[in-house]
């Protein structure tokens, strides 16, 4: 456990003193949660307004583990292989799933902290929701396949991208395009129709619509993304991209280097 929690410190040091890290994985999802919260405001009905603004408040805090993952992580990655941390670590007894394990709780933690923050500032510009407690449960789980996608595509950056800049900003431009495209930040009704197909194949704006439907209501999705094909659909290609996230990570950046 000792190198887990060595790896584990470091890593959430490291988040939390960059201030390109906090920017996008904090600051701007909630500059985005202040502008749609109050600049589609009067286009709508008084009585769904809460609602609008807790689905950008669930699509910010979405954008948020996505910048996390693929972003945070790869340039973590890539910055411990610029300083020769990584050959060090490979010419001691120390197993690569011990420093994986460290990296990976690490950007949950600061994962968990981002999606707060994003959220408790959406609930403050009135953002609400409707759940019940199996809805919120799978929210959860939602969130959880959110955060294996991105930080399978962020381990695959990060092995194959070898500097620091080049590995955060190829991240942050995947997020970003992604994110506008498949409908996390722009409404699914909206999207021409292979961007619809596209979004419900991509698992992120595909659990981005399953938490929203969990906790606004359908009438905010666009489709219904809880059937059983559709669900199934966004587990497999979740669990896909982190387990070939964590193959590349291991052969590539420990066996190789």
């Amino acid at each position: 456990m000792g190198q887990i929690t060595a790896t584990l410190s470091k890593t959430m040091r490291e988040f939390l003193r960059q201030k390109t890290i906090l920017f996008w994985t904090i600051a701007w999802p909630i500059l985005w949660v202040l502008i749609g919260s109050f600049s589609f405001a009067g286009n709508v009905p008084d009585e769904v307004i809460s609602y609008i603004r807790g689905s950008i408040a669930i699509s910010m805090s979405v954008f948020a583990l996505m910048t996390a993952g693929m972003a945070n992580l790869p340039g973590n990655i890539a910055q411990d292989r610029e300083r020769g941390l990584l050959s060090k670590l490979m010419s001691m007894p120390i197993s690569p799933w011990r420093d994986f394990v460290g990296r990976i709780l690490a950007l949950i933690a600061f994962s968990c902290l981002a999606a707060i923050l994003v959220v408790s500032v959406g609930y403050i510009c009135g953002a609400r929701f409707s759940y019940t407690l199996i809805g919120g449960w799978q929210s959860i789980g939602f969130l959880l396949l959110i955060f294996l996608a991105s930080s399978g595509i962020g381990m695959l950056i990060g092995t194959f991208i070898k500097h620091v800049h080049g590995a955060i900003m190829s991240g942050v431009g995947i997020a970003v395009v992604t994110a506008a495209i498949s409908g996390v930040m722009t409404p699914y009704s909206s999207l021409p129709l292979i961007l619809q197909q596209f979004a419900r194949i991509y698992p992120v704006s595909s659990a981005n619509s399953s938490i929203t439907y969990l906790l606004v209501g359908k009438d905010y999705v666009g489709y219904n993304p809880l059937t059983a094909s559709q669900t199934t659909l966004t587990i497999v290609i979740s669990l896909s991209l982190f387990f070939a996230g964590l193959i590349a990570y291991s052969r590539f950046c420990w066996r190789k280097e």
